[in-house]
């Protein structure tokens, strides 16, 4: 990025500085404020890392999409007000990327069950390998001498986000030159990150390695980190200068999407989860007698989770169920500790008199992990779970069943489709 176009965009576009405000108001604001520059500008300096103070080529959405303070669809609507689809290409394509990392893995779940099988092995070697957990405190401390990377693991654990190219550089540095397991990396992100998103996280980190793409790994070089963070990182860092890609000979089956489930019934309690935290515009019948809120995320990681985390998805839940109340004109509670779910679940639904819980439908990860545990006793009670699917992800998920260009293929017929243009 030229000097010109960085001036352009410190000084234009007001979008510097990001407060993760965990409300949809704040998601809305930023993509009001950034959507003029999701074309050309962006495509030409979307690479750069900035720092923590000037996000102002990139979105930053992430935090709220992935909690779906905003949705895609929102997205991409603002965008293309803005932009034709060929001048904002490369940012649609950066949004259609979420929907096929879990698509992908709705279709692979085995690859997160087998990321938690190997996360857990993975700790346990921490408790038994000193060698191993010397280095791995020195790297989540930031304390490896690789000034980049140290950089990185702090910023990450001081304002929980990175920028994309940070975490594809800071991964391939976790992986190959520190030679630790992707699956501490995996996790030392999702703990930390407030956009932190089972499948997204899980398959980019795979990807990396070399293993989502079979023999592809992805190799970080200090000439490109010095460029591309506009030379706050210089000079030799004795990066791995030709590193094999990571080998994992067990193989994922796939599996069918779900299929859509509707609502029979007119009386229902509605249940939100940090998955999706936009009830206003779910597709549902009639409305809800009663709203509660769950969280699970304690449950990203064996290890503790960042208090910015449980912060951020707290006051999103907060803020969700604030809007439902006023939306849907109903009672909302909340109901934050994971042993006692099930039981504030059932009484809702004896005190509403109502024998079916509606949620929107939750992708594989911990929150699905734990969705799936509930469904199973709900039903010795004889109470429902339906789970209902939003329109956009009943749409690109079908075609997320290899690489991420199947999806980009169809990205202008999708569009079309979801009415979006």
């Amino acid at each position: 990025m030229s000097d010109e176009q960085l001036s352009f965009l410190d000084e234009e576009c007001d979008t510097a500085h990001v407060d993760f405000l965990p409300t949809r108001e704040a998601g809305l604001e930023r993509l009001k404020h950034f959507a003029p520059y999701t074309g050309r500008a962006y495509a030409s300096g979307r690479n750069f890392d900035l720092g923590a103070d000037n996000r102002s080529n990139i979105s930053a959405l992430s935090p709220w999409i992935r909690h779906r303070l905003i949705s895609e669809d929102e997205v991409l609507r603002e965008t293309l007000k803005q932009h034709s689809l060929q001048a904002s290409e490369k940012f649609v394509q950066e949004v259609f990327w979420r929907a096929y990392f879990k698509g992908w893995l709705e279709q692979k779940p085995d690859v997160w069950r087998l990321y938690n099988k190997d996360l857990k092995s993975a700790i346990k070697v921490l408790g038994k390998d000193k060698n191993l957990r010397q280095r791995y405190e020195e790297a989540i401390a930031g304390n490896t001498g690789i000034d980049a990377f140290d950089h990185w693991a702090k910023e990450l654990t001081e304002t929980g986000y990175l920028h994309n190219h940070a975490r594809m550089w800071f991964a391939s540095i976790w992986i190959f030159t520190l030679k630790l397991p992707w699956e501490l990396g995996a996790d030392f992100f999702y703990r930390h990150l407030l956009d932190g998103d089972p499948a997204s996280n899980t398959c980019s980190w795979r990807w990396v390695g070399g293993l989502h793409t079979k023999g592809k790994n992805y190799a970080a070089r200090a000439s490109n980190i010095s460029k591309f963070t506009n030379g706050r990182f210089t000079g030799h860092m004795n990066l791995a200068s030709d590193p094999s890609p990571l080998n994992d000979m067990r193989e994922a089956d796939a599996v069918p999407l779900p299929i859509q489930e509707s609502i029979e019934d007119k009386s229902y309690i509605l249940l939100l989860t940090e998955e999706d935290l936009l009830p206003e515009t779910l597709a549902l019948r009639d409305e809800p007698k009663a709203i509660i809120g769950m969280l699970s995320a304690e449950a990203r990681s064996p290890l503790e989770v960042s208090a910015k985390v449980i912060q951020f998805t707290q006051s999103a839940m907060a803020d969700a169920l604030e809007r439902a109340k006023g939306h849907f004109g109903c009672e909302t509670t909340f109901c934050d500790k994971e042993d006692d779910q099930l039981a504030f679940l059932v009484e809702a639904a004896k005190a509403n008199d109502v024998d079916t819980i509606v949620t929107a439908y939750a992708p594989v990860g911990p929150v699905a992990d734990r969705l799936a545990q509930i469904q199973y006793k709900l039903g010795e009670h004889d109470i429902k779970l339906v789970q209902v699917m939003r329109d956009y992800d009943a749409k690109v998920w079908p075609h997320a069943t290899r690489g991420f260009f199947k999806v980009k293929k169809q990205i202008p017929k999708l569009i079309d489709q979801l009415n979006i243009s």
